[in-house]
């Protein structure tokens, strides 16, 4: 199901319907009046591509660096270790200070270090690491206050940057916890070795998403090369530009309204060898010589293994070969025994409960791969009903029902796998009473049918050869997939009003998360643009250049978009030059 692009349909081919209630017949006297086209609005979710993703960092970059009046990498610094979450930042700046915000993040704020005496070129300090004497022009004081030969603190940077740790270099001396100026980590590095000290770069510009709770690497196979940015919600699914709709939280294919934990072990469960091993012990016994399993097919409750051990089926014990109609020689095995009855008839209720979750699981699930060939099928028809001479000319209502259709069929679908962890014994055992969970059960069961017969009705007008029928019957077919479609969408919200409010909330809510139910479907995330042209701080700036095209202009100068607004990248003068930024189209391999 990876891959989905919602059918192909856009949203502004979905309509908004009025709902006169909960039957098809609701809308039987509506008429064209009655359909109301949906307003477009943009999309919450962002698409960062390797272009636009130095301007998504710089978003919070700016707000940080105004609010406070810093640098850009102390900014930097600061939203890395509160994982670019801007509000974070902002309460414990309100609660706890400026002062213990920059403490506990390694920022060290220092004004005129040494500035009222500068050291002369000639000057000479002993490195406290390597305990050997450098020259001021061979050596770097760190805002801190430390200062090291460049040798040593060049060592320091190689070894980190290698280990993965570029995001937070904290400063060599001990119990320090200051994190080091970017420009001098590149501006060291890059001397040794330059392709380390882009990587370096591309490790602090990927921490925007590495980092982010609220950016996700698009999880496409293989990728492609693109990060999803949510606003308001984490718990939710959306769709990447390339196609592929997932679910934010656990990157998984979208599965609401299963939760994540349900959806990781039911995924667990079908793809295992679990139910094997449970259908093995149903159906079959160990040898009590080898213990293979061996499995009865005929009517005598004597078996033979292929090493050649008989044993008694009933109760699994060893025996000899003599026996008759009636009974198996020196073997009697007739007193009950409770436990491993009972043992048995658990495996087999468990077994027959999960086969029923997940042949309806698999039923709803196979309609999607008949999608090309019904919405082939149904979109031929309207074609041959456009040609004919008929009043109806405006044949949306089909497609839009069509949508309803996967649509509903997706919730149907995920709806199985909940229900079988919902009413188990795996997570909630101790948190309902059996009344309790059969009064819940029933709820749940009901919406679920009503909603199932709905969809069912709908799937079977849509199929209808109407492209045959006369006027009037297109007409009346019209109004039933218009009213299911309405129908459809109620229930869907009433069913996920029913596991947020009377099923999880007085249980798990916290640990289960569903992503809410949209009418419209998963959102399909629009691109962030990458264009911008703010001066942010004295350590970078990014300025106007010509408006060649991105493929034609050498790796380093900058990147550019559609609008023809483009950009070079000029670095500080310890900075070494102009340096590449742009991601590659690939996850690069990180130490």
């Amino acid at each position: 199901m990876e891959g989905e692009e919602d059918y192909g349909f856009s949203e502004e081919e979905d309509y908004y319907y009025a709902d006169d209630g909960d039957s098809h017949d609701g809308l039987a006297d509506n008429d064209d009046s009655a359909l109301q086209w949906a307003p477009p609005k943009g999309s919450t979710t962002k698409v960062i591509t390797k272009e636009s993703l130095l301007a998504a960092q710089r978003e919070d970059l700016r707000r940080v660096m105004d609010l406070l009046s810093l640098k850009e990498h102390h900014a930097r610094t600061l939203l890395i270790h509160y994982r670019w979450d801007v509000e974070k930042l902002l309460a414990v700046l309100v609660e706890k200070g400026k002062s213990c915000l920059f403490t506990e993040a390694g920022v060290t704020v220092v004004e005129n270090v040494d500035d009222e005496v500068p050291p002369s070129s000639s000057s000479t300090i002993t490195c406290d690491i390597c305990i050997e004497d450098a020259t001021a022009d061979n050596a770097t004081r760190m805002e801190c206050g430390h200062c090291f030969c460049n040798n040593c603190w060049t060592e320091h940077f190689i070894i980190k940057i290698n280990e993965g740790q570029s995001r937070r270099i904290q400063c060599m001396a001990h119990r320090c916890s200051a994190i080091c100026d970017e420009a001098i980590v590149r501006n060291l590095v890059s001397r040794r070795h330059p392709n380390l000290a882009e990587k370096f770069d591309r490790f602090l510009l990927e921490s925007y998403i590495e980092d982010n709770k609220m950016v996700k690497w698009c999880p496409s196979i293989p990728h492609c090369g693109k990060a999803i940015r949510v606003e308001e919600d984490e718990f939710c699914e959306v769709e990447c530009s390339c196609g592929l709709q997932f679910c934010f939280s656990c990157l998984s294919e979208a599965h609401s309204p299963c939760s994540c934990l349900m959806w990781e072990r039911w995924s667990k469960k079908c793809h295992d060898e679990s139910e094997t091993v449970n259908w093995i012990t149903v159906h079959t016994k160990p040898c009590p010589k080898c213990y293979k399993p061996v499995e009865k097919n005929g009517g005598c409750n004597l078996v033979s293994c292929i090493c050649g051990q008989s044993f008694c089926w009933v109760c699994g014990g060893a025996t000899g070969r003599d026996h008759t109609w009636s009974r198996i020689a020196g073997h009697s095995c007739g007193r009950y025994k409770e436990d491993r009855e009972k043992q048995t008839e658990r495996a087999k209720r468990d077994l027959y409960r999960y086969m029923h979750y997940h042949n309806r699981f698999k039923a709803h699930t196979d309609s999607f791969k008949l999608e090309s060939k019904l919405k082939e099928s149904i979109l031929d028809k309207v074609s041959v009903a456009e040609e004919r001479e008929l009043r109806l000319k405006d044949f949306s209502w089909v497609t839009n029902g069509l949508n309803r259709l996967f649509r509903s069929r997706r919730v149907l679908s995920y709806s199985y796998p909940f229900a079988f962890y919902m009413f188990g014994e795996e997570f909630f055992k101790d948190e309902m009473t059996d009344e309790e969970r059969e009064i819940k059960k029933n709820l749940f069961e009901d919406q679920q049918q009503q909603l199932e017969s709905n969809v069912e009705k709908l799937s079977m007008f849509l199929e209808e050869p109407f492209q045959q029928f006369s006027q009037d019957k297109v007409m009346d077919i019209r109004m039933r997939v218009i009213n299911l479609s309405v129908t459809i969408d109620t229930l869907c919200q009433k069913m996920y009003e029913c596991i947020e409010s009377d099923l999880l909330g007085s249980l798990h809510l916290g640990t289960h998360h569903i992503a809410p139910y949209k009418s419209k479907g998963i959102e399909r995330a629009s691109e962030l643009s990458s264009c911008w042209n703010t001066k942010l701080g004295s350590t970078d700036e990014y300025l106007p250049s010509g408006g060649t095209s991105e493929h034609d202009r050498p790796s380093g100068s900058g990147s550019s978009d559609d609008s023809g607004c483009s950009y070079r990248k000029r670095a500080k003068k310890e900075g070494g030059g102009f340096f590449d930024l742009n991601l590659p189209a690939e996850i690069v391999d990180r130490n």
